[in-house]
């Protein structure tokens, strides 16, 4: 998809005690998956020329205390956080016609864009709108996916989809926990597929369970917030594919890095062209740092993000798979005990590029055909298949072992 680009605004000549202007915009392009069509949508509207009148506006009923904590709306001028308001309050009711307190020197359609990156709860906009812009204020019709009656039965779907998955977090789970399981739980249930509808929002991701980066990424921000925990959905671009989208996290105080897209064997094996297993998890991309995330990823700089400076959650370092220093004996011996234990998969992280290099050849060429050996010995096998994966971006090599005889 698209990147996000500058909008453009019509302007006509004042005339005075008249109304002004040609209503123009939607908003900029909302990140999405890969080879999607833009989420915001420009529209344009002719206006008559008539007399100024006095206008009323609707009672604002969503306080400032119930959207302080949008990460977007915090990005907002006061008078735009005004707008994010009303506009909020205009698509939970599915309003045609939403009056905004935003005139000529406004610009509405970054603050619907904004609001629409900081609730992943709206599965009923799509992202377009039509908008008729007067000197003082402007009048948006958003477009939405769906009907009233279709909006409350996919709620539902929704609704069900997230008590089956919240039911399955321990009662007395850390953040951390909370977050992992999403995380997995996210690439264990939803597939990457183009060409479902609605994959821009989570209804794609949750009642379909396919999508495109877009409907992952909202749909982790939608389950980490009803655990109370703070997640941003990130716009950007992934190095030679175009446009993306992905989370930062809030962990006890420390914000994270974290692709849920990046996790899934699916996407992973239709970029890469790998047979990569589907049970496998890249967790390279769950509670990470700016310098992993940015060896692919490169945000949109139209906002500032939290930086991401801790590692101290890398999954690897947590879970004894990260080698500061290469000793093949010792990497030898944790193969032999993942394979007596059973597991399907060994990963081997290094600290940087030099160590990787020099542990590669030995690993590949010597250390997995002994490791093989071991795994035909203890289960009795004659022959053993396994196969592995090369990542020198990230310094890793994924062992999967097969214990069935071939």
């Amino acid at each position: 998809m698209a990147r996000r680009r500058k909008r453009r605004r019509r302007i006509f000549p004042r005339v005075a005690g008249m109304v002004l202007f040609l209503g123009i915009l939607a908003g900029a392009a909302a990140a999405a998956g890969h080879v999607v069509p833009d989420l915001f949508r420009t529209a344009k509207e002719t206006v008559s020329l008539a007399v100024r009148q006095q206008v009323e506006f609707p009672e604002l009923t969503v306080s400032a205390e119930e959207v302080a904590g949008d990460f977007y709306y915090q990005q907002l001028s006061e008078k735009e956080q005004t707008i994010y308001r009303e506009l909020l309050q205009g698509v939970n009711g599915m309003e045609g016609v939403i009056r905004l307190h935003a005139g000529e020197s406004d610009d509405a359609g970054k603050v619907y864009e904004y609001l629409l990156y900081d609730r992943p709860e709206l599965f009923w906009c799509d992202g377009s709108s039509s908008m008729t812009i007067y000197e003082e204020y402007t009048e948006m019709s958003p477009g939405y996916t769906c009907t009233a009656e279709e909006k409350e039965a996919r709620q539902a779907q929704i609704e069900t989809e997230t008590q089956s998955c919240l039911a399955g977090i321990d009662g007395g789970a850390s953040d951390y926990e909370k977050i992992k399981y999403v995380y997995e739980y996210i690439v264990d249930t939803v597939d990457y597929d183009e060409t479902v509808p609605d994959n821009q929002n989570i209804y794609s991701s949750m009642a379909k369970k396919r999508s495109v980066c877009a409907g992952y990424s909202r749909m982790a921000q939608y389950l980490l917030e009803k655990l109370g925990i703070p997640c941003i959905y990130v716009i950007g671009t992934i190095t030679g594919q175009g446009a993306h989208a992905w989370n930062i996290v809030n962990c006890d105080g420390k914000y994270y890095q974290m692709d849920t897209t990046f996790g899934d064997p699916v996407f992973l094996s239709a970029e890469s062209r790998e047979n990569i297993p589907g049970s496998s998890i890249n967790y390279d991309y769950l509670c990470c740092t700016d310098e992993v995330i940015l060896t692919d990823h490169e945000p949109d700089d139209f906002v500032s993000y939290p930086a991401c400076t801790s590692d101290d959650l890398d999954y690897y370092k947590l879970n004894g798979m990260y080698y500061e220093n290469y000793d093949a004996d010792a990497l030898l011996e944790d193969m032999r005990e993942g394979i007596y234990a059973g597991e399907e998969t060994f990963v081997c992280k290094f600290t940087d590029s030099a160590d990787y290099d020099a542990a590669h050849d030995e690993v590949t060429g010597s250390l997995l055909p002994q490791a093989a050996q071991a795994l035909a010995s203890y289960y009795g096998l004659s022959t053993v298949v396994y196969t592995y994966a090369e990542d020198d971006v990230h310094h890793k090599i994924t062992v999967f072992w097969s214990y069935e005889e071939e």
